[in-house]
């Protein structure tokens, strides 16, 4: 009798990462079950598919974690107090045009393409990246408030708006480098968008 589930070369870790790279690309509705199973090592079944992940929606939750233990790092910076706020800011936003207009992968961010609109019986899927993106939109939030008590942004500042304007921003590059935008015309969007910063700084910063 053959034995089921999966074989003994089935290499779980590069399997998310397979994965990643077709949620990354097709979102998470339409990469497909059968995709999934024709795609991972050699083309696992459907058993041994289950045996590993134990369902589509749980290996997305394990690629979410995946990319941004990787690429999804390139935002953590926007938490790291030992560079000014200002630097945090725009460190985030070229390394994100740099990542997003990487031949080596799938353009645009996982984060923000994967689900805009889903099924109501994906909502919880639509609700984790949400989540994600309120993470990364609080760590510009993080950034200006920082700015403001030190003096670097004047004390009217509206920080929520500053920030869900760089927020709105580097998710917006997403679109731009689906549409085949180069890293080239990203950066220099990165240096127009930072002028944004000069309308709030005091003249003691």
């Amino acid at each position: 009798m053959a034995q089921m589930g999966r074989p003994r070369s089935f290499d779980r870790d590069e399997a998310i990462r397979q994965a990643m790279f077709l949620f990354w690309q097709h979102g998470f509705e339409s990469t497909s079950l059968a995709l999934l199973k024709a795609s991972l090592g050699n083309g696992i079944t459907a058993p041994s598919f289950y045996a590993a992940f134990g369902s589509k929606e749980a290996l997305f939750e394990e690629v979410v974690d995946c990319y941004l233990s990787s690429y999804g790092q390139v935002n953590d910076c926007l938490w790291d107090d030992e560079l000014r706020p200002f630097d945090a800011i725009e460190q985030a936003l070229r390394a994100s045009a740099k990542m997003q207009t990487d031949p080596g992968h799938p353009s645009g961010c996982l984060i923000a393409l994967s689900v805009n609109t889903c099924s109501p019986s994906n909502e919880h899927i639509r609700t984790l990246l949400a989540t994600q993106r309120q993470r990364t939109r609080s760590g510009f939030l993080r950034c200006v408030v920082r700015a403001k008590e030190a003096g670097e942004l004047a004390a009217d500042t509206d920080a929520r708006a500053l920030a869900q304007t760089f927020h709105s921003f580097e998710t917006g590059l997403s679109t731009e480098a689906r549409d085949g935008a180069t890293g080239e015309e990203l950066d220099a969007a990165v240096t127009a968008a930072l002028k944004v910063w000069e309308r709030f700084t005091t003249k003691a910063a």
